[in-house]
């Protein structure tokens, strides 16, 4: 095989695991990935605001549903969050509220690879082999299935 083919087969494979490890958070339904997120929201300092008049109602059904808008009054940023489905309501944070959200966000990232991480590597029991990768790591690493 030539050296394209086998790089198009790694390059293949690899896009092939990255795609694995991102279905998995896929197996959470729309709904629960949602709930968690508005968790986090009020965890971070969001106010949930319902839309419990037709007027505020109206003015949901306006907004892009689950996505953080942002709005200046004066010196003072607001944030904004729509959930016309879930909550029917809008979460409301400051600056810091969104800070706090925005770190929680990326500390739980870090935590999702490094879990991802580890999965990869403990799991004894996988028979390389079987996908065509026997005799150890190859190429630069060592040779084997270059």
């Amino acid at each position: 095989m030539g050296h394209r083919k086998r790089f198009r087969h790694l390059y293949t494979g690899g896009i092939l695991l990255i795609a694995a490890a991102g279905s998995l958070s896929a197996c959470e339904s729309v709904h629960d990935q949602i709930v968690d997120k508005e968790n986090s929201l009020a965890a971070a300092g969001f106010v949930a605001r319902p839309a419990n008049t037709p007027e505020r109602q109206e003015m949901l059904q306006k907004l892009p549903a689950n996505r953080f808008l942002q709005k200046s009054f004066g010196d003072h940023m607001l944030y904004v969050y729509s959930d016309p489905k879930v909550c029917n309501c809008l979460y409301v944070g400051n600056q810091a509220a969104y800070g706090r959200y925005m770190s929680y966000v990326q500390a739980q990232n870090l935590a999702d690879q490094q879990q991802m991480t580890a999965d990869m590597y403990q799991d004894a029991s996988w028979n390389w082999g079987m996908w065509g990768w026997g005799g150890g790591w190859g190429g630069p690493w060592g040779g084997g299935w270059w």
